[in-house]
């Protein structure tokens, strides 16, 4: 299987010393099965940094990997109540469990203002989750462990 990471600059060896902890899975490699998506973050990292140009650098992984009892996978289908009080939780910090790999929908920048009324309480999970349902949601699969990131094998990088 084809994934894609966006950045400011070309990653042909992941590291996870240069991920922040508090993001939807916690701290890992973040990759995606959507090229478009991947250009999008890619974007987002080249204004971040103020360089001039973002790439997505292309991965390759064996799909079988993601059923293997080898690995401890946390997987979601979609945006459910699980997924919410997952993502919420990592965002503030307290990550609770160390998998190898967690993969489910993207709470992208359009989302985070839903996700935010939620934190706050003024919506509630099941009505956070109808309103993040009529979105089109992304998916990501983080390598939150140096076991997973080796699984990787860089293909090539495309500039944005």
């Amino acid at each position: 299987m084809l994934l894609y990471h966006g950045s400011h600059t070309i990653v042909e060896v992941p590291a996870l010393n240069h991920s922040r902890k508090n993001t939807d899975f916690g701290r890992g490699f973040y990759t995606t099965t959507n090229f478009d998506q991947a250009a999008k973050w890619a974007e987002i990292k080249r204004e971040r940094e103020a360089v001039k140009y973002g790439y997505v650098s292309i991965f390759e992984m064996d799909e079988n990997v993601l059923s293997s009892p080898d690995y401890n996978i946390f997987k979601f289908t979609g945006p459910t109540e699980k997924w919410l009080d997952f993502v919420v939780a990592n965002r503030r910090g307290a990550q609770t469990e160390e998998y190898d790999m967690v993969e489910g929908p993207v709470a992208n920048d359009r989302l985070y203002a839903t996700i935010a009324l939620y934190e706050q309480g003024i919506l509630s999970a099941k009505a956070c989750i109808e309103q993040l349902q009529t979105h089109k949601l992304f998916n990501q699969l983080s390598f939150n462990t140096e076991k997973a990131i080796k699984l990787l094998s860089y293909i090539e990088a495309k500039r944005i």
